[in-house]
């Protein structure tokens, strides 16, 4: 009776050496350990010219690689036909460098959702609609800092909080957040169209 092994790939995955082992790739399940740990450590993809970047590998080339070589294992593939590998050197991390850009990406953030705000308010005529709310309500003149203001600047924060998710370091919910989500929808596009291309060009 022959051993089956079971291969899972995902849609990507990053490696930072050239030589690239099917346990870098995969995952892999089989009741026959020895079949398991040799298939591990089996190459089956190496870097061209060790550069940087993104390339295509079929789940196919990984059956034949293992077939090859195992002609009595069954080899069971679960998961995506065609995955990315994307390949970066390994890179000492500057500490410096990493805060400079984390200061950065917050300072952009902060004054793009600062502008957006307040061009909305504008668009709108957010204190035009105050002044008169409380003239109506309690016949005064609004000298713009009333309890509407407070409650709608207070509003504002707390919206962010819940929406995005977080309140410092910490999780309100396990939910991803709406950044998180669209950040993976961009990967996800990102990998398909890499593959679709390589695909063409395959069949041209």
């Amino acid at each position: 009776m022959s051993d089956t092994l079971y291969i899972q790939t995902e849609k990507n995955v990053e490696v930072h050496s050239p030589d690239v082992y099917l346990q870098d790739v995969a995952k892999l399940s089989c009741c026959n350990s020895s079949v398991l740990n040799r298939n591990k450590v089996r190459k089956v993809f190496t870097i061209p010219q060790n550069k940087p970047g993104r390339y295509v590998v079929s789940a196919m080339d990984l059956i034949d690689e293992i077939q090859k070589k195992e002609q009595s294992v069954d080899v069971n593939h679960i998961g995506e036909p065609n995955f990315v590998i994307t390949y970066e050197t390994q890179k000492h991390k500057h500490v410096a460098y990493s805060w400079f850009k984390t200061i950065l990406v917050c300072l952009v953030t902060f004054v793009g959702a600062a502008f957006s705000i307040m061009t909305f308010n504008t668009d709108v005529d957010t204190s035009g609609l105050f002044f008169h709310i409380y003239k109506q309500f309690t016949g005064n003149i609004s000298d713009g800092y009333t309890i509407l203001e407070l409650t709608y600047s207070i509003g504002i924060g707390l919206g962010v909080i819940f929406f995005f998710n977080h309140f410092g370091g910490k999780r309100l919910t396990q939910d991803p957040t709406p950044m998180e989500v669209e950040m993976r929808l961009y990967e996800d596009d990102i990998d398909t169209t890499i593959i679709e291309q390589a695909e063409r060009k395959e069949n041209q």
